[in-house]
Parts: C-alpha cells; sequence; structure tokens
C-alpha cells in the first residue's frame, strides 16, 4: 500500500447566493495553525470562565470575637463555588499565627506568623470543612506580610498568561502596628506592591472589621494602616469596605460574583445631530434561589455513571379522539378572549409583533422631585461612556455635571436589542464620581406606564365621627412611635445597609443544602444570630426607645374587634356605623345584606328556579369550585328578571323584578361586577321608555335604585365612564 503525504494544509471555500449573484470566497490555511488556533480557542473560554481567589484571614488575637462569623462567611462562599463554579480555585492564608509557614520565609527569610492553610486549587468539601475550625492565632497580625505572600504566590502559580480572574481578599480589623521595612517607608512598599499587582492583573477587596474593640488601640496605629489601605485603593484595583457589626460583615463579600455583561451598546441619542456613545450594564439584580431539578431514582445503585435526570415529555390528543396524537405540525396556539378561544397561527403572530429599532432616545428633562422614589421598577443599570472614547467622555460628564447643579433628571425610550418586542421607558440620574480614576456615569430606573400604576384608596380619619379621630396627645405619640422604628437614627449610621444585609432566606437555604449534603434527613437549621438581627427587632434599639412605646400604648385603649368580612369592611369604610351622615345609596344596609349573604351556609345550586330565585342567586354567587359559577349566575338573574317584565300581565310582575334587582345589585358589588349590573338597569330602563312601564318606575322610585358608583366599586376597575350616580326619579315619556 502506497503511503499518501500527509496533509500540511487545507482550502475552505464559501459560497453565498445572493439574489442572481453567487460570491466566493477562498482560504488557505495550515492544519498545525488551524489545530492550534482551535485550542487556544477553547482554552481561552475556559480560563476566561474561571477564577482563582486568595483569602487572607486575621486570626490575630483582637479579631477572635468575630471569628465564627469570619468562618460562616468563607465556609458559605466556598459552598456557593461548589455550586456555581467547580472550576474555581482557592487559597486560604493566616496571619497572626504563632507557627510560621510559606514559601517566602524559606527563600528569603521575615514574613513570620503567615501560615499557608492550603495551597491555591480547586474548590473541594475538604476546604468548607477546613474553614469551619479556624485556629486562634496569639501574635500580632501584620497584614501587609499576608498581602506580599498572597501575591508572590499567584504571581508563581499564574503569571501574566492567566486570562482568569485573580482576587485576593483581605479580612482584617487593621489594629497591630506593622513592621517597618529595611528599606524606604512602608507608603513606598504599598506602592512596590500595587505596582506588582496593577502588571499581573491582580484585584484585591479589604473587608476591615471594627466590630469590637478589645481596649483603647492606639489612635496612631488606625490612622496609618487605613492610610496604607486606601494607597492600595488609589493605585491598584483594590476597594476598602469597613463594617462595624457581624451582620455587615457576613453581607460584606459577595459569595458570589458575577461578571457584568453589557445590554445595550450603541448611541445615547439627544437629538438627531447629537449622539453619545454608551455601554449599558446591569448594575444590580436580585438573586434567586437556584433553579432545583428533578431527580430520579429509579437508576440501579450500581450504575456509577448514571445521571438521575428526568424527562418529561408531553403528548396533544384530540378532543373528538383521544386516542389521536396530533403531531406538531398540525397544532395551532390559541388565546382567550373571554370565554372564547382564538386560534393564532405563528404566521399571523409574528405579522403583528411590534418590532422597535434598537435604540436609546431621549424624551426630555424634567426636575428630579418629579420622579419619587417609589416610581422605580426592576432593577437599576449603569450608562457609562463607551470604553476609550474620550469625547464620549467628556459629553457624558458634562451633561451629568449640568444635570446634577440643575438638579435634573433625563426621561428616555429604550429598546437593548434588535427586534426587542418591549420598550422601556426609565428616568437617568446623574452619577458624578468623587474619584479622578472613576469617571461620571448615569442610573438608569425604569418607570411604569398607566397600566403598572396601582393606587391604593386608604379612607380618610375625617369620615369618621369626632369622637374616634385622633387627638392632639395620640397623633404626638403615634408620631413618635413611628420616629423610634427609624434604621438610621440622627447622628448614627444606617442600621442595615441594603449593600452589607445578606438575604437571610438565601443564608438559611444553602445552610441546609450543605447539611442534607452530609445528612439526607438533616433538618433545616435554625437562623443564628447574625441573621436573627435581620428578621426580629433589635434588643437595644427597643430598649432605648421604651418610652416611645410605653407613651404610644398610654393613650390607646386596647379593645378585641370582631373579625369582619373583606366586603363588610369595604362597606363600612365608605360610611361608619353610627355616623349621622343621610344613608345615601344605602350603602350600610347594602352591607349588612351581604354580611348575611356571607353568613349563610354554600348550597350547591346549579340554576336559578322560580320558588326562591334570591336563594339560590346567592348560592350560585357563593361557590367557588369553578369561576364560571358568578358569571353564569349573573346571567341566570338577568334572565330571570328580563322574564318577568316580558310576562308580566298588568304589572303583576313587577315588585318581584325589582327585589330581583335589588339581590342583584349587591351580589356585583359583593363580586365587583359592577358593569354587569349597570348595563342591565340601562336595559330595563330602555325596555321601560319603549313600552311606558310607568307603574314599574314608580316601583324603582320606592327602591331607590341605582346604578353601582365607583365609590362603591373601590377594588375594581370600573371607569367613571362605566360608573353613575344617579336615581331614577321621573316618568320617562313614551318614545315610538
Amino acid at each position: 500500500m502506497k503511503n499518501e503525504p500527509a496533509l500540511s494544509s487545507f482550502t475552505l471555500t464559501f459560497a453565498i447566493n445572493y439574489g442572481d449573484v453567487t460570491i466566493t470566497a477562498s482560504v488557505t490555511a495550515s492544519v498545525t495553525s488551524f489545530i492550534s488556533f482551535s485550542t487556544q480557542s477553547v482554552y481561552s473560554l475556559m480560563a476566561r470562565t474561571r477564577e482563582a481567589l486568595l483569602l487572607l484571614l486575621d486570626v490575630s488575637p483582637s479579631m477572635h470575637s468575630v471569628l465564627p462569623d469570619v468562618e460562616k462567611l468563607c465556609s458559605r462562599l466556598i459552598q456557593k463555588k461548589l455550586i456555581y463554579g467547580k472550576n474555581h480555585e482557592v487559597g486560604v492564608i493566616l496571619f497572626g499565627t504563632e507557627e510560621t509557614e510559606n514559601e517566602l520565609t524559606k527563600e528569603v527569610g521575615g514574613y513570620e506568623h503567615v501560615k499557608v492553610l492550603q495551597d491555591i486549587k480547586v474548590v473541594d468539601g475538604h476546604l468548607v470543612q477546613s474553614l469551619k475550625h479556624l485556629p486562634q492565632g496569639t501574635c500580632a497580625g501584620d497584614f501587609l506580610d499576608a498581602i506580599v505572600v498572597g501575591v508572590d504566590m499567584l504571581i508563581k502559580k499564574y503569571g501574566e498568561t492567566y486570562k482568569g480572574k485573580k482576587h485576593l481578599c483581605l479580612i482584617t480589623d487593621a489594629l497591630c502596628p506593622l513592621k517597618d521595612p529595611d528599606v524606604g517607608t512602608k507608603e513606598d512598599q504599598v506602592s512596590t506592591i500595587a505596582r506588582q499587582m496593577v502588571a499581573f492583573g491582580l484585584r484585591m477587596k479589604n473587608i476591615v472589621v471594627r466590630a469590637s474593640l478589645s481596649g483603647e488601640p492606639h489612635m496612631r496605629v488606625i490612622i496609618e494602616n487605613d492610610n496604607l489601605l486606601n494607597i492600595f485603593s488609589k493605585k491598584s484595583s483594590a476597594k476598602t469596605l469597613f463594617v462595624d457589626s457581624t451582620t455587615s460583615l457576613r453581607g460584606a463579600r459577595k459569595t458570589r460574583d458575577i461578571s457584568p455583561v453589557t445590554i445595550f451598546r450603541g448611541d445615547l441619542e439627544l437629538s438627531e445631530k447629537m449622539k453619545i456613545k454608551v455601554w449599558v450594564y446591569k448594575k444590580t439584580g436580585e438573586e434567586k434561589f437556584p433553579t432545583l431539578k428533578k431527580y430520579s431514582d429509579k437508576a440501579p445503585s450500581t450504575d456509577k455513571f448514571a445521571t438521575h435526570e428526568v424527562k418529561v415529555d408531553y403528548e396533544y390528543k384530540s378532543v373528538e379522539d383521544p386516542s389521536k396524537v396530533v403531531p406538531p405540525e398540525q397544532r395551532i396556539k390559541g388565546y382567550r378572549y373571554g370565554p372564547q378561544v382564538v386560534p393564532i397561527s405563528s404566521a399571523e403572530w409574528e405579522a403583528v409583533k411590534f418590532k422597535p429599532e434598537k435604540s436609546v432616545k431621549l424624551l426630555g428633562f424634567t426636575d428630579a422631585s418629579n420622579i419619587l422614589r417609589h416610581y422605580y421598577m426592576k432593577d437599576v443599570n449603569l450608562f457609562i461612556a463607551e470604553p476609550g472614547n474620550s469625547r464620549a467622555t467628556v459629553a457624558v460628564s458634562a451633561l451629568a455635571r449640568a444635570m446634577k447643579e440643575m438638579n435634573k433628571v433625563a426621561i428616555v425610550r429604550c429598546v437593548w436589542r434588535q427586534g426587542q418586542q418591549s420598550v422601556v421607558v426609565g428616568v437617568l440620574t446623574p452619577n458624578v464620581s468623587e474619584k479622578i480614576n472613576i469617571p461620571d456615569s448615569f442610573y438608569f430606573n425604569v418607570l411604569p406606564f398607566a397600566e403598572d400604576v396601582r393606587e391604593f384608596q386608604f379612607p380618610s380619619f375625617s369620615k369618621f365621627p369626632v369622637s374616634w379621630q385622633p387627638n392632639e396627645q395620640q397623633q404626638e405619640a403615634a408620631d413618635n412611635l413611628v420616629k423610634m422604628l427609624d434604621l438610621a437614627p440622627s447622628g448614627k449610621g444606617e442600621i442595615l445597609q441594603p449593600e452589607l444585609t445578606p438575604n437571610p432566606a438565601l443564608e438559611r437555604f444553602y445552610h441546609h443544602l450543605e447539611l442534607k449534603s452530609e445528612h439526607q434527613d438533616a433538618a433545616p437549621p435554625p437562623l443564628d444570630d447574625s441573621l436573627k438581627k435581620i428578621t426580629e427587632p433589635d434588643p437595644t434599639l427597643l430598649a432605648e426607645s421604651q418610652s416611645a412605646i410605653d407613651a404610644f400604648c398610654g393613650q390607646f385603649v386596647i379593645k378585641e374587634n370582631p373579625k369582619l368580612k373583606k366586603s363588610t369592611r369595604r362597606f363600612l369604610r365608605e360610611k361608619p356605623s353610627g355616623s349621622d351622615e343621610p344613608n345615601g345609596d344605602g350603602s350600610v344596609s347594602d352591607a349588612q345584606a351581604v354580611n348575611s349573604m356571607e353568613s349563610k351556609p354554600v348550597v350547591t345550586v346549579d340554576k336559578i328556579g322560580d320558588l326562591t330565585p334570591i336563594q339560590d342567586f346567592e348560592a350560585m354567587m357563593s361557590r367557588r369550585d369553578c369561576p364560571d359559577w358568578v358569571d353564569k349566575a349573573i346571567e341566570d338573574m338577568k334572565n330571570k328578571i328580563f322574564g318577568l317584565l316580558e310576562n308580566s300581565n298588568e304589572g303583576i310582575n313587577y315588585p318581584k323584578a325589582v327585589e330581583l334587582l335589588v339581590a342583584l345589585r349587591k351580589g356585583c358589588i359583593l363580586e365587583q361586577e359592577p358593569k354587569q349590573f349597570n348595563d342591565v338597569l340601562e336595559k330595563v330602563c330602555k325596555i321601560c321608555r319603549k313600552r311606558n312601564f310607568s307603574t314599574f318606575f314608580d316601583f324603582l322610585m320606592s327602591k331607590k335604585l341605582s346604578l353601582i358608583s365607583k365609590s362603591e366599586a373601590v377594588d375594581s376597575d370600573i371607569t367613571d365612564d362605566e360608573a353613575g350616580s344617579f336615581i331614577v326619579k321621573s316618568q320617562p315619556k313614551h318614545e315610538d
């Protein structure tokens, strides 16, 4: 057999048909370069999703009181990585320990009381257990030595070619004095370390715990250490965060880092001739519970490669022939429109879809006072100038500072992607930076459309009798109670800062998940003390404000209030019992009647009979086994009323028809169906005008029967055009 020559290169030919024209292109490449390029692309993609994290933990005596919370924070961090980042690598360095164990000490000497608890390696369950039992050190902790050891470990392991993220996380109280360097000052040493961090792409987050201080540390040491940490923040990609409680410590380090991804890159169109290149990032996002998948235990226990996945398949069968399966090409989507189902094909759906152009356009400016905080919806986005574009940076900065000076905000219309169905209208709030190396930007919040606004109408105290209204002493006591509940008292910082407060539900969930991984039948764990401060009132705050609580309780007499039905409260809040106001539309009597309807036992009735139509109507309205019973009861009552009017001999059925109308009105108010009753009453009036039923109008006048007004249907969607408040007062003239 003849040996064929090895393939050293190949040619790829592409052909694109564009109408009657065919465009061809050829690319010649060597096999070696192609394989090398493909391999580098795969490894580059994998590396970008990896992260190397080095924890620098202070275990010196001054940190012993907060070490339990440091253990919980770090162990929860590793648990999250086991779920969301199995390929991440983590190392742990302790400083302030009695023993010394690191490579720099062996190589150059020094760096005492710094111990490498674990080298940088892929996360596993053993690291979680190691972080749950941190040793308590006996020596002073020099965080600068720990940073040098950590930077040296990251540089030796990854160098400059590593494409993933390289982070250091320092947790200390920065209360111990640092050793003087052999050459130069401490500031020079910090600057040198910062330059090395920038050169190798290292980032660092410093969490300084000042929760409880044992004794009075020397202020000179605190000021000096804080100044050194500030140099790191200025000359490298480092951030320093000060926390003053164990709860803030638990929320200081985000246990799950999400890389920012732009949701829009394009022009911020101020006008047709003025556009600014901007990028839009998601600034905040809700962290939800992880999606739990179905697990199958049907696989044999001996099968080590079983995935235990559950796959769900759906079959669509014909209504006429349940045994016949309808194939996908014969299916069509249907949408409910009232009681009907309207079929709409995919082609029709695509034809009617709204497909706006990708853009961010300015609609106008307004005073910041016109946009209230509770208007904001969804998450916050961040508008920044296009990186590397100096003209865009200057334009964004000029616009932001001018808006800040004039106290203005901008209203913009946004379509993030081409062909996106939804259009967002929001507000741009200027974010003027106080740091030289951080440019100005805008915060973006989504504003609600008219359909998104929910207005809740609350009755005023002025509607109640004078004896029910609070006096000046009671009002003052209530005001003091509300002020006492403020979590940001004057002269102090906010107790539960949102950016430093963890979600207790998620913390408990992940803790329970860890316990179940060890013991399948583990019970949900209780909340620890740090998380209880979030879900329970602060005892210290309550003790300081006990006088305001006692004053409030002393101003009011507490009595047991019988439970009222929702509908009864809705009627009574319009006109309280005991008021001297006229009855008006009879809302109180209606409330009493409705209350009697609710208190009656539910009887299974399928239709309205001739013997007890009102009782049958009430029974059908009370059924909750299917939502269609309300509409059926109202429809049957309509037919019963019209039947009585049509078959009335000399007005003998008029009183019965009016009674049914009264019952229908009460039922429609109860079930929030005002439009259906108003339509029936208007139709009855038209029939009376057409046939000159003057006697029937006399019955209506005696009952003062009116349309259901908007004030009576507080929770309904009735409009002013649909509602009415007139009462039949005059006999209509006959119309031909």
